[in-house]
Order: structure tokens, then C-alpha cells, then sequence
């Protein structure tokens, strides 16, 4: 057994995609990641985008210390891998998510501030996206709550309806300690308590959102005075 193509401490790290088309069958997975092992690559993020009896495609985002020229060649080596192709990172394509759930009339009017304000800050070289749901009934919303902490890049979530709390509190409470942003409607329920921050203007919460997050915005929660508007 060969030693780990370990780097030298203290090289520079580079987070790159890669998109691997594979055979199919049990143990791709693991055969791939023993290659980004053996290079001392850190996986940052693993997705499969397709496993079918014709073949499989797997999505990785790796920090690369060196050059990828060797890492990509040695997994498109592999007997099972069919092609292997260097990709941007959803980081630098899609960028910062928005989630925003809740009544599908609140969620669109949430939507038209966040999307017109992330379309500002885009123009400038940020790389915010806007992502949608309209849900109701209290578990299905908690359940999406919760999921947001498992969504890669999502940094806040707005919550827009008439009506939350119950579970959705506690989910909101769980994700927030997990480091996601949370801004709630002014609306009646336990949410908006348990909230970042209220907005009573659906268009001015989606922009604040965007705000929040904008790194080409002067624009901080921690400076706000108080936090319901």
C-alpha cells in the first residue's frame, strides 16, 4: 500500500467541483472518496445526482490544496469512473440562498423584495439566490423549517404567513442555533417571537434578507436598535 499524497502543511487550499459519471452498482462511492483520500483532499460537500442501473453521476466539492490535474486523473483512472469534469462550485454560481416559505400571496410578495434587492447586489459581483415554497399546516412548515439547516449555502430563512407557531417555533429556535438567519412576518402565532428579526412589510422583509447576507451591503442586524419593523 502506497503512502497518502498528503500536501505540505500550510498550502493554500482551492474549493473546486467535480462531477464524476461512474458505472453503476454498490461501492462507488466508496471507491471514489478513497482516491480524494490519498491526495489529503477535504471533501466539503457530496451529493449523488443520479444512480441508475445505467450508470451513476456524483457530485463532489473538494478543497484542493494543489493543482486538480492529479486528483482528476487518478479517479478518471478508476475501472468504474467513465468521465471526470472540473466544475464551478454552486458557491460561486448560485451563491448565498434565501429560503422563504409560508402562504403562497405572502411568500410571492416576500420574493418581489428579496429577488429585486439580490438582483442589485448580483450586478455587483454578489452571488445571492432566492429560493420558494409555499407550504401550510403546521408540521408540513416545521418540517421544512428544520430542513433548511441541512440545505447547502442557505443563510436565512423567511418565514411569510398569517398564522405560526407550535412546532414551527421550535423548529425555528433549532435552526437558529445552528447559525440560520430567521426573519418572521409580523404575524399572529408564537413565531415571530422566536424570530431574528419581525418585518410587517412582506416586499421589505425580502429585501432585508438579501441586505443581511450582501456583502456589498452596509447593512448589519447587530447595529439595529430593535428588531420588529
Amino acid at each position: 500500500m502506497t503512502a497518502p499524497d498528503f500536501p505540505p502543511p500550510g498550502t493554500p487550499a482551492e474549493t473546486i467541483g467535480l462531477l464524476v459519471e461512474a458505472g453503476p452498482g454498490p461501492g462507488v462511492l466508496h471507491q471514489l472518496t478513497g482516491v480524494i483520500a490519498r491526495h489529503g483532499v477535504d471533501i466539503t460537500l457530496v451529493e449523488i445526482l443520479e444512480n441508475r442501473p445505467a450508470g451513476s453521476r456524483t457530485y463532489f466539492e473538494v478543497a484542493v490544496p494543489a493543482g486538480a490535474e492529479a486528483l482528476e486523473q487518478d479517479l478518471a483512472a478508476l475501472p468504474i469512473v467513465r468521465k471526470v469534469t472540473v466544475v464551478k462550485t454552486f458557491q460561486r454560481i448560485y451563491g448565498k440562498r434565501i429560503i422563504i416559505m409560508g402562504g403562497g400571496a405572502q411568500v410571492g410578495q416576500v420574493a418581489l423584495g428579496a429577488i429585486s434587492e439580490a438582483d442589485r447586489h448580483n450586478i455587483r459581483g454578489e452571488h445571492i439566490s432566492v429560493d420558494t415554497i409555499p407550504l401550510v399546516g403546521e408540521q408540513s412548515l416545521a418540517d421544512a423549517v428544520r430542513a433548511v439547516a441541512r440545505l447547502p449555502r442557505a443563510r436565512v430563512l423567511v418565514l411569510a404567513g398569517a398564522l405560526m407557531g407550535g412546532d414551527i417555533e421550535k423548529a425555528v429556535r433549532e435552526i437558529r442555533e445552528q447559525g440560520v438567519l430567521v426573519i418572521s412576518l409580523n404575524m399572529a402565532g408564537s413565531v415571530p417571537d422566536s424570530a431574528d428579526l419581525v418585518v410587517t412589510d412582506p416586499v421589505q422583509a425580502g429585501v432585508m434578507a438579501v441586505m443581511a447576507v450582501a456583502e456589498t451591503a452596509q447593512f448589519s442586524l447587530g447595529r439595529l436598535s430593535r428588531r420588529s419593523f
